[in-house]
């Protein structure tokens, strides 16, 4: 642990909110069409109305704020997961919640042509809960009931089933392909600010009531039945904490697709960095979130330049080394 004492915490969380405008201002800044940093203040100080100015307010400061909300979605989610689990792999990827929103947006678009973000929204939420319901039936299977082992497998059966529910869909319905298939991968690219307005309030609520349940975490984290002795109504906070992985999963989802990996790794770093205090973990994680998306969307500009990489392919190739490390560690320790 890096940081011990509140002074260090909380320096350190002003200097993650640094690092996330300075990133969301380069997100602006970057990108095929040739910027700088004076044209960019320009744009939003002295507009002109030039392709320049147009693509900068129209389209990269949407794409940067819709990457900083979905980064601290998927990192908060993820922390909320590991900490009702009690499982170092739970996050929304690995337990089939983004699988299950995508199948449900795939869904509506084959069979009732959905197109609006707000019908994205709803199914999103659906299709999360869906999964996530499926989980839990699926891991309470057997005599030990929940183990972090069966959740982990039970949500990659469920990931797998929904994501080749998917593909049947797409191999059918080639209108369909053409409309989500880049979604699928997970992608900020060519979302409106409209997109955003549309979930930010269903965000906002799951960021807010994580943030009050933090306290109660850090009772739930030491197991059940201390928590039921110091007087936590263990399963409404449970319930209410599932609530906001939904909320903020399917959000997530319904803007950007299902973007991986990122409700995995960054609560393990957030935990190396401050500890185990939730009420320092949430607000990290969020910061932590939105600074690995925004670099991974702008990396994700360049590596095949003038095309561009979905930024869902980014985060796979940062994630999956951390993953496998978490993995072997975590079911080593068991």
């Amino acid at each position: 642990m890096l940081l011990k004492t509140q002074f260090q915490k909380t320096v350190g969380l002003y200097l993650c909110l640094v690092l996330l405008l300075f990133l969301i201002c380069a997100s602006i800044v970057y990108g095929y069409t040739d910027t700088s940093w004076k044209v960019a203040l320009e744009a939003f100080t002295d507009f002109n109305g030039s392709k320049e100015h147009l693509i900068l307010q129209s389209v990269r400061l949407p794409r940067s704020l819709i990457a900083a909300c979905i980064g601290a979605s998927l990192a908060i989610s993820g922390v909320l997961m590991q900490t009702l689990t009690k499982n170092p792999l739970a996050s929304p990827e690995i337990f089939g919640i983004n699988a299950g929103a995508g199948l449900a947006v795939v869904i509506s678009v084959t069979i009732f042509s959905a197109g609006s973000t707000q019908a994205y929204t709803w199914v999103s939420f659906l299709g999360a809960a869906i999964a996530a319901i499926g989980v839990y039936i699926v891991g309470s299977f057997g005599r030990e009931g929940l183990t972090p082992l069966k959740l982990t497998l039970a949500g990659s059966v469920v990931a797998v089933l929904f994501s080749s529910i998917t593909q049947g869909f797409l191999v059918i319905s080639e209108t369909t392909l053409d409309q989500v298939l880049f979604w699928l991968a997970g992608s900020v690219q060519g979302r409106k600010l409209d997109t955003l307005t549309a979930v930010l309030p269903y965000l906002a609520v799951g960021w807010v009531i994580s943030l009050l349940l933090a306290s109660k975490l850090n009772l739930l984290s030491m197991g059940d039945d201390v928590a039921k002795g110091l007087g936590l109504k263990v399963g409404f906070i449970k319930l209410t904490a599932a609530s906001c992985v939904i909320l903020l999963a399917g959000g997530a989802v319904a803007i950007a697709g299902p973007v991986g990996f990122i409700g995995i790794v960054i609560p393990h770093i957030t935990r190396a960095i401050i500890g185990i205090d939730h009420r320092w973990i949430i607000p990290y994680s969020a910061m932590l979130g939105g600074i690995l998306l925004l670099a991974a969307d702008i990396l994700a500009r360049y590596v095949i330049m003038p095309q561009e990489v979905p930024v869902g392919v980014m985060t796979a190739i940062i994630g999956t080394p951390f993953f496998i490390h978490i993995a072997r560690k975590g079911f080593n320790a068991n």
